[in-house]
């Protein structure tokens, strides 16, 4: 079973959902002058399996997340269109707001 950490943060406007492939916690990607840190700060939630992460992302008003393994479920879902995609370092990324 495939584990990624996901970080849930409610307010009284957003259901914010923040994910990451495990081996990318606590790095930072470099890419040209984008410096992009996957910090156990805002991505180090729970360690949870793929169809917990989609459940969440379902329900997000705010969504970042960052990983071969999480993007690539988010867009096999339909949450994710591939051109909205940056890969930094090699690893893709992918943000969205719903308003």
């Amino acid at each position: 079973m495939v584990q990624v950490y996901l970080r849930v943060s409610e307010t009284h406007e957003h259901y914010v959902v923040a994910m990451c492939d495990k081996s990318l916690l606590g790095k930072t990607l470099k890419q040209g002058d984008i410096f992009f840190k996957v910090s156990e700060e805002f991505y180090g939630g729970d360690l949870v399996d793929l169809s917990t992460c989609m459940q969440h992302l379902e329900k997000a008003t705010i969504a970042n997340m960052v990983g071969k393994r999480t993007v690539e479920a988010a867009m096999n879902a339909g949450l994710v269109h591939e051109q909205a995609v940056l890969y930094i370092e090699g690893h893709p990324h992918a943000q969205w707001v719903k308003l």
